[in-house]
């Protein structure tokens, strides 16, 4: 099968620079690691990618960029200064930004940024809906457009989402702190697939999600409008190959010859940064003048090459920490250089590839030590630039790239002590214990470079939209429902099998409040009507409930999951030999956990308890629970009891109480010709087992069941009945 489908790339910055000259515009190609790793997709077939070009361009001159970039598969969105002003440097910079790399104080909680955040992901989806086809696959990259996954899911509602965030998720406590909380979360949540860096920014945004939107948690995926949305890590790699044969080239061996001769007797310490608060930058400076200070016998003998990539230093807060770096230099070269020596060698400015190459390939030890950091790639280009197998890499817990490169020297970049030890360990370290030790990293590199991140990616979004695809087959959708409905009307002896809450009706905080209405009650007088309908309302609650609810009603019951059963027109009776001689001890146990978990409580029916915890605090209540079950296994085994762990429940009741052998008790000796049950807990799922393979048996509000099909909420269950009526 041929199909036409693209990969469309989303990011805020295209994979290019464009300059201007003589009033002509020139393209440059990005050296940066996205652009490298992607060139791989956006390049191929027909695929594009979508982004801002970097300048503003006058609108008279628009189509001559468009037509110059759709050479190269590029298409730019183009932003006015205000816009960068205000989306970009506002919102993303200086709300997004400093919020996620844990610096609150540094936000700046501005309505107009917000407003022009929302403006400008609403241009990025006007562009990306101009060129989508529904058979696409759509990847958005990055912090500046969390609202576009969403923008773009309610025009298109089944196209192929990934979304990847290239720097940290705050936990849900930081994250709260964004008066637009919410809404960024219902942003994401419209890709199929969100990826992160490390495990912990998963978790974090898991956690901030289930707690700001409706979705249910199961593992890593939210169900969320009735979609699954799953929340992997994937760690970002590098071109290691690229970096491994740049020490060989001819440019290269030039620059290493040249810095070795001028390096004669001093070992070097490398760091290269981005001008930003959140890369820790002063704190190195600082370990660096205590090693001089407390170990006055490296003096002359270590140098620190220290560069900083100028960026955004007109914002106040950035020019304030460039003036700080500067002042913190220049202060420990005054006290420490010699005629011949000078401690530290500070370039602000960026430099070619060629010429990292060859900084990174002969400085003997690599200093990264960011407050937080996404990844950070430096740590891994250097690992791929060490060819020879020796130096050391000093790198910061913060950042994303200890979770892999852990036989670095990994320290606490807010512990100047920790880093200047670090450094003094590193000095010191036998070339045996180098070579092993960047050995192993060197493994990793080469292994996780980007084209893997960028196949694990595309290869687990196409499996997230199989098992999305998998899971539509069984939605009783209008062809399923005609086809029950068409059995339904041939049938001449029927039995449907009930639940209520959750089924029948909504869920309610208060137990009490889920009392049947009108419709409902409209509906079950239809059905009861048909000669050739058996109705069996079976739920878990109470007999005396459902009795004060449908006792008037000519049906059959089952209350408390089998416990007591009701023919329509006889008297209510227990299932004999139950004994509730148990209750007193595990009531006991269950008091304790109440007393500990605000919003819980317990109910009591004759042959069962329930303890209650959907008023409890997230989180808090999926605790107790799994404390309780971890508490009484041993006891419930012991006494033949069952633990059933619900929708916010866990109910302990008699092992012979059982909705499947119930319904199996009705169908005893009957050979009805059409079987519908339908329910919404696990405690349904004894019945799913029990009916035959013919029987519909159907699921509400979950897709993962031994049920036949699913539907989303009690309204489809009341439309589906009312199809049959």
């Amino acid at each position: 099968m041929i199909t036409n489908s693209k990969t469309i790339i989303v990011s805020n910055r295209l994979p290019v620079k464009i300059t201007e000259e003589n009033g002509e515009y020139i393209l440059s190609p990005s050296e940066g690691g996205l652009a490298t790793g992607l060139g791989s997709v956006y390049k191929r077939n027909n695929n594009i990618w979508i982004g801002w070009p970097g300048i503003e361009i006058p609108e008279h001159r628009q189509a001559e960029v468009t037509e110059k970039l759709a050479g190269l598969n590029l298409i730019p969105v183009f932003l006015s200064n205000e816009e960068i002003s205000l989306y970009y440097e506002g919102f993303s910079n200086e709300v997004l930004w400093p919020v996620f790399h844990y610096l609150v104080t540094y936000a700046n909680f501005e309505q107009a940024y917000w407003d022009s955040y929302k403006t400008v992901n609403e241009k990025f989806k006007a562009v990306t809906l101009n060129h989508l086809n529904s058979d696409d696959i759509i990847w958005i990259h990055d912090y500046q457009l969390l609202l576009l996954p969403c923008l773009i899911r309610s025009e298109q509602q089944e196209v192929t989402i990934g979304f990847f965030q290239h720097i940290p998720f705050p936990s849900f406590e930081i994250f709260r702190l964004i008066p637009w909380r919410e809404q960024l979360i219902a942003g994401m949540l419209g890709a199929d697939l969100l990826g992160f860096h490390t495990f912990d920014d998963a978790r974090h945004f898991l956690s901030a999600a289930s707690r700001l939107s409706s979705s249910n948690l199961s593992d890593n995926i939210l169900i969320y409008k009735n979609r699954q949305v799953v929340v992997e890590a994937f760690p970002m790699g590098i071109d290691a190959e690229k970096f491994d044969k740049l020490t060989r080239t001819e440019k290269v061996a030039r620059y290493t010859s040249s810095f070795k001769a001028s390096l004669k007797n001093v070992k070097t310490i490398l760091t290269i940064d981005r001008l930003d608060y959140s890369k820790g930058i002063l704190q190195r400076l600082q370990a660096f003048e205590l090693l001089l200070q407390l170990h006055p016998e490296y003096i002359g003998k270590l140098a620190l090459y220290m560069i900083v990539v100028p960026s955004r230093d007109t914002v106040p807060r950035y020019k304030e920490l460039k003036d700080q770096i500067d002042q913190l230099v220049g202060n420990i070269n005054a006290r420490f250089r010699t005629i011949n020596w000078v401690p530290v060698h500070y370039f602000y400015r960026s430099f070619s590839v060629e010429f990292l190459s060859a900084i990174y390939s002969t400085a003997d030890i690599c200093l990264v030590t960011p407050m937080r950091d996404g990844m950070n790639l430096v740590s891994k280009e250097y690992v791929a630039s060490r060819s020879n197998g020796d130096g050391v890499l000093i790198l910061s817990e913060m950042a994303g790239a200890s979770k892999e490169l852990n036989e670095a020297l990994i320290v606490n970049p807010n512990d100047i002590g920790n880093i200047m030890e670090a450094i003094v360990q590193a000095i010191n370290m036998s070339p045996e214990e180098q070579h092993k030790r960047i050995k192993s990293m060197r493994a990793i590199v080469n292994k996780f470079n980007i084209h893997l991140w960028v196949k694990n990616f595309m290869d687990k979004l196409n499996e997230v939209k199989s098992m999305q695809e998998s899971l539509h087959t069984k939605h009783a959708v209008a062809a399923v429902r005609a086809q029950i409905a068409a059995d339904y009307k041939k049938a001449k002896d029927r039995y449907i099998f009930l639940d209520y809450d959750g089924t029948l009706v909504g869920f309610k905080g208060d137990i009490d409040q889920a009392s049947p209405d009108e419709e409902l009650y409209s509906i079950l007088n239809k059905l009861i009507l048909d000669p050739a309908n058996r109705v069996i309302l079976i739920s878990g609650r109470r007999y005396q409930t459902l009795q004060q609810w449908f006792g008037h009603l000519n049906l059959d019951m089952i209350a408390e999951h089998g416990a007591w059963q009701k023919y329509r027109d006889a008297e209510w009776k227990a299932l004999p030999l139950l004994t509730d001689k148990w209750k007193q001890e595990i009531r006991t146990v269950l008091d304790i956990y109440t007393d500990r978990t605000p919003g819980s409580f317990i109910e009591e029916k004759s042959y069962s308890l329930v303890w209650h915890y959907r008023k409890a605090e997230e989180g808090l209540g999926e605790l107790r629970a799994n404390e309780i079950i971890n508490h009484l296994r041993m006891v419930i085994a012991d006494k033949g009891l069952q633990m059933m762990p619900g929708n916010k429940v866990i109910e302990f009741k008699n092992i012979e109480v059982n909705k499947g052998k119930a319904a199996q008790n009705w169908l005893y000796d009957n050979d009805p010709d059409f079987i519908l049950a339908l329910g919404d807990d696990h405690t349904d799922e004894d019945i799913f087992k029990a009916l035959t393979p013919e029987a519909y048996t159907i699921k509400v509000g979950s897709n993962i069941s031994a049920a036949r099909y699913y539907l989303k909420d009690y309204k489809e269950v009341r439309e589906l009945l009312k199809d049959l009526c």
